[in-house]
């Protein structure tokens, strides 16, 4: 569900939900997120809405609150566009380089690539785009604390495993995304 939230949930959410369910903290997730979406008036399609609730009821989410996350209306996602060009943040550079070196042929891992993402105008933000077959939320959160050590405060880290049907949004930034490093599962694919 946080993967297909991606490109509707603000940043400063998403990174701190997906902390916590990397965390084992679902049952905090099951408190918060259906109240987020409300607040942010952030539309879920059917079967995204069902998807919610089946996942989160259980947990203790309150049925109210699911109910009353609003249907999605076409085209209100916010548009984003994604490049490879970095627009000059050392920050990232150094980032990526970490990233890179902790990252590389380690099992699990086929790929890291980036992308930087743009909405609106506004400055463009690294994206990590990660392709891996084992324990994909913690990965995630692993990745997104050592981020928030170099500087990121927001740190936008997608991590999907090969079976996975990416969405649109993450379709588009691996598109417009540039090689980080192999991990093992790459590496292991070319020796063969």
């Amino acid at each position: 569900m946080l993967l297909r939230l991606a490109d509707r949930l603000p940043d400063q959410h998403l990174w701190r939900f997906r902390d916590w369910l990397a965390g084992d903290a679902a049952d905090v997730i099951a408190q918060l997120l259906p109240g987020t979406l409300v607040r942010e008036r952030i539309g879920l399609e059917d079967d995204e809405h069902r998807l919610l609730a089946e996942a989160l009821l259980p947990l203790g989410a309150d049925p109210a609150v699911v109910n009353a996350v609003l249907p999605a209306e076409p085209g209100t996602a916010p548009q984003h566009v994604f490049t490879t060009e970095n627009p000059g943040n050392p920050v990232a550079d150094s980032a990526l380089l970490v990233l890179g070196a902790t990252l590389r042929s380690r099992p699990g891992v086929r790929e890291v690539r980036n992308s930087w993402r743009s909405t609106g105008g506004g400055a463009a933000k690294l994206v990590l785009l990660v392709t891996a077959s084992a324990d994909v939320v913690g990965l995630t959160g692993e990745i997104q604390r050592v981020l928030r050590a170099l500087g990121e405060p927001e740190p936008r880290v997608e991590v999907l495993s090969p079976e996975q049907e990416p969405t649109a949004y993450h379709r588009a930034a691996l598109a417009e995304s540039a090689l980080v490093c192999a991990g093992a599962e790459e590496l292991a694919g070319r020796r063969g």
